[in-house]
């Protein structure tokens, strides 16, 4: 099996650890976090922060465990090591209406209970997290975080680093803006611009991002 380290060692990343175990495909070594090497989470150990594991002289996996879209990015680009890989990691319960017409990037994680159908395109490092429903022909760009139940209509697109709210839902045919964050419960029913912060229903943007 092909060893893993899980970068990340908050919530999700102890999630991501059922979620690898749940796959069974892996070799998982440990958590890739501050705090004290050794030291145990969950039953696995700190190997390290990102600057100890990307000197690796071994093959390795990595799948980073974070929500934020801005923090995955800037974790992405701390590993150079062409010995690390960030594999695609799925839960066995994900349903895929056709596989053969859905795209995935490297380092996604896709959570249990997920529905994707068919002709989706996923982005690199993109994060669908529990029981989130994924339509027709969508586009879901790097680096994008769906957290729990988010539900995307088909011919949805969203821009780069979207952040979508738990239980937030956009509608058949919208556009999001890169680097938006679409708050919780929030119902997408127009063009959301980029570098904004909407919420409601329909969602309206509140804030604009510098």
């Amino acid at each position: 099996m092909k060893k893993i380290v899980i970068a990340g060692a908050g919530g999700f990343g102890r999630e991501v650890l059922t979620l690898l175990q749940a796959v069974g495909e892996y070799e998982i070594v440990g958590f890739a976090c501050e705090g004290e090497k050794g030291s145990l989470i969950d039953g696995f150990p700190i190997i390290g922060n990102d600057e100890e594991v990307n000197c690796t002289e071994e093959a390795i996996g990595v799948v980073i465990s974070v929500g934020s879209p801005a923090l995955k990015r800037k974790i992405r680009q701390q590993y150079t090591n062409p010995l690390i890989s960030f594999p695609t990691i799925v839960h066995p319960s994900v349903i895929m209406g056709d596989e053969s017409r859905i795209r995935m990037g490297e380092g996604c994680i896709i959570c249990a209970g997920t529905i994707i159908t068919t002709g989706v395109n996923i982005g690199d490092m993109v994060t669908i997290n529990i029981g989130c429903t994924v339509g027709h022909d969508a586009v879901i760009g790097d680096y994008c975080s769906m957290m729990p139940s988010v539900n995307v209509a088909g011919d949805v697109t969203l821009g780069n680093s979207v952040y979508m709210g738990i239980g937030s839902n956009v509608i058949n045919g919208m556009q999001i803006g890169g680097n938006s964050i679409i708050g919780a419960g929030a119902t997408v029913a127009s063009t959301i611009p980029a570098d904004c912060t909407a919420v409601g229903v329909p969602a309206r943007p509140i804030k604009y991002h510098q």
